[in-house]
C-alpha cells in the first residue's frame, strides 16, 4: 500500500526550501522549531503557506511561556481544539487563499510563510532586540500574531472567545519577560 504524500511536498522546490531557512534565521531553537512545526502542518494539511494561525497552533503546543500567556482554565485547550477542527475542516475554506497583508506580494511555493506571516516573523525579532537582544521567545512572536486584528490567528482567538488585545499585556508579563 503506497503512502499518501501530499502534493505541495513532492513540488516543494529546493530554493523554497532555502527561503524558509532563511526566514527562520535569528529564532534560536524554540522559535525555529515552531516555525519547522507550523511548516510540517502546512504540508500536512494541503495548505499553500504558513499563516498566522499555523504559528499560533505550534506556538500553543510547544512554548509553556505562551500557554502561560492565557491564563488558568480550559482557554488553551479550547484553542487547541479550535485549531485542529480548522486544520481538517474549517480552515478547508482558507486552502488555495493567501492570508494578505495589504499590498505586499505572496510569497510562492509550498511552506513560506504569507504575507501577514513574515510580517509577524519580522515584528517578533524587532520586539527581541528592543527588549535587548537575543533570539526571539514565543511570547514575543506571540505578541506579534495578535497585534494586527485581520491575522488568522486574532480571528481563531476571538472565535474561540479570547480578545487578542489582552495578550500582548500578558506576553509583556511573561516569566523570561
Amino acid at each position: 500500500m503506497r503512502t499518501r504524500i501530499p502534493r505541495q511536498q513532492a513540488q516543494w522546490p529546493r530554493a523554497q526550501a532555502a527561503r524558509g531557512a532563511d526566514d527562520d534565521a535569528g529564532l534560536g531553537p524554540e522559535l525555529a522549531a515552531v516555525v519547522a512545526g507550523a511548516r510540517r502542518r502546512v504540508v500536512r494539511d494541503g495548505d499553500r503557506q504558513i499563516d498566522t494561525a499555523h504559528l499560533l497552533h505550534s506556538l500553543l503546543e510547544s512554548d509553556p511561556e505562551v500557554r502561560a500567556a492565557f491564563g488558568e482554565g480550559p482557554t488553551v485547550a479550547r484553542l487547541l481544539g479550535y485549531l485542529v477542527q480548522r486544520s481538517i475542516g474549517y480552515g478547508l475554506r482558507w486552502q488555495g487563499a493567501v492570508e494578505d497583508a495589504g499590498g505586499l506580494p505572496a510569497v510562492e511555493g509550498a511552506a513560506g510563510f504569507s504575507p501577514l506571516a513574515a510580517g509577524c516573523v519580522e515584528r517578533a525579532r524587532e520586539r527581541a532586540a528592543r527588549r535587548g537582544g537575543g533570539a526571539v521567545r514565543g511570547t514575543d512572536l506571540l505578541a506579534a500574531l495578535v497585534a494586527d486584528p485581520q491575522a488568522r490567528a486574532a480571528e481563531v482567538l476571538r472565535r474561540a472567545g479570547v480578545d487578542p488585545r489582552d495578550l500582548t499585556g500578558e506576553a509583556d508579563r511573561s516569566p523570561a519577560g
